[in-house]
């Protein structure tokens, strides 16, 4: 590719990129940047520029991405555990500052351009925070199953990655979570895939067969996700399931029967 070709393509790439910006004055100092970028439901990035009183600007959202994303999510959730450890590389990566709910960026006026392009890179990376929501990975499922729990029943009365005594090789059949206060005890399994799905089998076939008296509640990421032979070895150890944990009324009324 020789020098004119690529002075052409830089020509076109920078033409169309300024078609589809446009700026808006909106009063007070506001201006109202209009880009190509859109969250997923075709709403526009909210991206706004202030001058600064020590030169060049601030280009902000004014609070309108925590805003978006609480439509269908609980945003605190995003400051908490394994989300907030990446809410915080955003933030430190993207050299992203934050004022009660506002994200901005302060730029020089000569590097105006290229902030922009990396304020609505941190908006896209802020949003992808969703989907720890919708498809949770382990450690989130997990962090949010430990917080349901607490939020139902005194931390005194859980105990986390319990040994049953009296058992030959308990240490091999850990259970995640030993609930007291109940007829029974009550041991609780955290299920996210087909593999905790056995070993949850297991686990519960070797305590049976043990000859101990409990009640036992299993607690899936996602039911559906696990295959039905699986599934249904499972459901014949255990007394009560839960499919997903956004089943919270299940979950908590099937947690309060056993532990009350």
């Amino acid at each position: 590719m020789n020098k004119m070709n690529i002075n052409e393509i830089r020509k076109t790439i920078c033409s169309t990129l300024c078609a589809d910006v446009d700026v808006v004055e909106r009063g007070e100092g506001l201006l109202f940047v209009s880009t190509p970028f859109s969250f997923s439901d075709g709403d526009a990035y909210s991206i706004y520029l202030k001058s600064l009183p020590t030169g060049g600007f601030r280009i902000t959202d004014m609070g309108g991405t925590l805003m978006h994303l609480s439509y269908e999510n609980d945003t605190d959730k995003f400051r908490e555990g394994m989300r907030g450890k990446v809410f915080n590389q955003i933030l430190s990566e993207m050299n992203l500052g934050e004022d009660d709910g506002e994200f901005y960026i302060d730029t020089a006026a000569d590097a105006l351009g290229s902030g922009l392009f990396r304020f609505g890179q941190a908006i896209t990376r802020l949003h992808d925070l969703t989907f720890l929501n919708r498809v949770r990975v382990e450690s989130t499922f997990y962090e949010d199953l430990r917080e349901n729990l607490r939020n139902h029943v005194d931390a005194e009365r859980i105990h986390e990655g319990y040994i049953v005594p009296g058992v030959a090789n308990a240490r091999d059949y850990p259970v995640d979570y030993f609930i007291e206060g109940g007829n029974m005890p009550l041991y609780l399994f955290g299920v996210p895939n087909r593999d905790k799905a056995r070993l949850a089998t297991i686990i519960l076939q070797h305590l049976i067969a043990a000859g101990r008296d409990f009640n036992s509640m299993v607690v899936f990421q996602n039911a559906s996700d696990v295959p039905s032979r699986d599934l249904s070895r499972l459901m014949n150890a255990a007394n009560d399931m839960i499919a997903s944990l956004d089943a919270s009324d299940d979950f908590e009324r099937k947690l309060l029967r056993r532990v009350k």
